[in-house]
């Protein structure tokens, strides 16, 4: 089985940050496109348990591209709002 299928566990190795192993686990990933911001669910992705890394096999990567490519997905996509808040160098 692939990755692709999401069935198999692919061996992520060790994380490139701090050296952990990665965890297989499923993931929401974000994108901003043309100011907008995308949320695809359910990716499958290498997680690090010590510091939070995450990555995708290139497989997914380029079906990522395809998702977020493809207008007829976003035009019948879920929406949700999300507060905006600036930063402020002084918190109360």
């Amino acid at each position: 089985m692939s990755v692709t299928e999401g069935r198999s566990m692919y061996d992520y190795g060790n994380c490139h940050v701090c050296g952990s192993k990665m965890k297989s686990r499923r993931i929401k990933q974000d994108f901003w496109i043309k100011k907008k911001l995308i949320v695809i669910e359910d990716v499958p992705a290498g997680v690090c348990p010590q510091c939070g890394e995450k990555v995708v096999h290139a497989e997914i990567g380029r079906r990522l591209a395809a998702v977020v490519r493809d207008t007829r997905l976003m035009r019948n996509a879920q929406t949700i709002a999300v507060p905006v808040i600036p930063f402020a160098e002084e918190v109360a």
